[in-house]
């Protein structure tokens, strides 16, 4: 079974993470497939724009596969930040639109992918945040994105806490665009999509590529950064720790 599906829906591309048995939290091989599936939808002329969303009524995404991440050492750290810099990079430097179809949890990475695509649906019920603390995962990509979009206080505040926010403050400070009912979700993201796949597609990918330029510098640094820290986080063996102690409670006894 794919673990990541890619369609076209009118003038978009839909990509949907398919690992709901495990809140379609991503490892390498399916963080492969989303940009191999980016990639190919940005190359496509006949798709203006791309839908991105999850399987099941739980989770858009946890995040990490904590299955791939707990035996990590400081070397694979960094070879995962790196691919953490391709995934992100395409989605910044796509030339379409990108809409995030939310249903569920956005938990870590995961939110950080929803936060670089351009427009958000999403549910009552939605729920996201940066809870990577609780899990002794140091967290910089992550903040780095927050502070473009929230500014520093609320950054340092859900960094440090791990509290996942709910749809009510989502939707007040402007990170989730649209709420409509659960069923309504993809339908409302594919409308959008639609939407913008009908506006002039050259000032739409000049749009795009300003927005990637403004905080290209800051990117970088937030990559080299997180490089640093993750090398620093999995010599010290706290996430392990953390993660093994996780994993271990949702065990059968």
């Amino acid at each position: 079974m794919s673990h990541v599906l890619a369609e076209r829906r009118g003038k978009s591309g839909l990509i949907t993470l398919n690992k709901p048995e495990k809140l379609n939290a991503w490892d390498k091989p399916m963080r492969d497939a989303i940009v191999a599936a980016l990639r190919a939808f940005d190359a496509d002329p006949a798709v203006g724009a791309v839908v991105l969303t999850g399987a099941g009524e739980r989770a858009f995404s946890a995040g990490q596969d904590f299955a791939e991440a707990h035996d990590f050492d400081p070397e694979r750290a960094e070879s995962w930040v790196r691919e953490w810099e391709t995934f992100y990079g395409t989605l910044r430097r796509l030339t379409k639109p990108v809409v995030v179809a939310l249903n569920g949890v956005a938990a870590g990475s995961a939110f950080q992918v929803a936060l670089l695509g351009d427009i958000r649906v999403g549910h009552d019920g939605v729920k996201m945040g940066q809870p990577e603390i609780n899990s002794g995962i140091a967290s910089i990509t992550g903040p780095w994105i927050m502070k473009e979009m929230l500014g520093m206080s609320r950054t340092i505040e859900l960094t440090l806490t791990g509290r996942l926010m709910e749809m009510a403050e989502l939707h007040q400070i402007g990170l989730v665009h649209h709420v409509v009912p659960r069923a309504d979700v993809l339908a409302k993201a594919l409308a959008v999509a639609e939407e913008l796949a009908a506006k002039a597609p050259v000032a739409l990918r000049l749009d795009r590529a300003w927005f990637a330029d403004m905080t290209e510098e800051s990117f970088q640094k937030a990559i080299d950064a997180a490089i640093r820290a993750h090398r620093a986080a999995y010599a010290s063996g706290e996430p392990a720790a953390k993660m093994r102690a996780f994993m271990d409670k949702g065990k059968p006894t």
